[in-house]
């Protein structure tokens, strides 16, 4: 079987604060950027790496989703806990500089974690929790 990860999705509910920081903060290229307002479908990615993306797409988009759904969404955005990801870097203490310094809501400053990696945290514009792991 030959399955890789392609896309991922995650919530933005300001597009243009969104492309902002995943392409200034995370240095990613915005591949495709389509609908209008606030109903953008987003997809950004590492640029050395064109078969793996995120698709930041707008929350609860979906017309099969009930109201108190939306509702339950949109609530769990405003705390952060609806999306997240994990992404590595080879340099944590660079790439959370270079976050830090676009004024990303940090969560976490790079930590040893008793279960053996190294990482960081912080939210997108969205609150989505983005973590980052040191690779050894």
């Amino acid at each position: 079987m030959d399955i890789t990860i392609h896309t991922t999705a995650l919530p933005h509910d300001d597009p243009d604060a969104s492309v902002a920081f995943y392409r200034d903060a995370l240095g990613f290229e915005v591949r495709s950027d389509v609908g209008q307002g606030k109903m953008r479908w987003i997809t950004v990615g590492p640029v050395d790496q064109p078969g793996t993306s995120i698709l930041l797409a707008p929350p609860a988009a979906d017309p099969g989703i009930t109201e108190a759904e939306r509702r339950t969404i949109l609530e769990m955005m405003a705390k952060g806990t609806y999306g997240w990801i994990l992404l590595a870097t080879r340099d944590l203490d660079a790439t959370f500089a270079k976050v830090r310094a676009a004024n990303a809501e940090i969560a976490q400053e790079p930590t040893e974690q008793p279960y053996g990696v190294r990482d960081c945290a912080f939210r997108d514009p969205a609150g989505n929790l983005i973590r980052i792991q040191q690779l050894r």
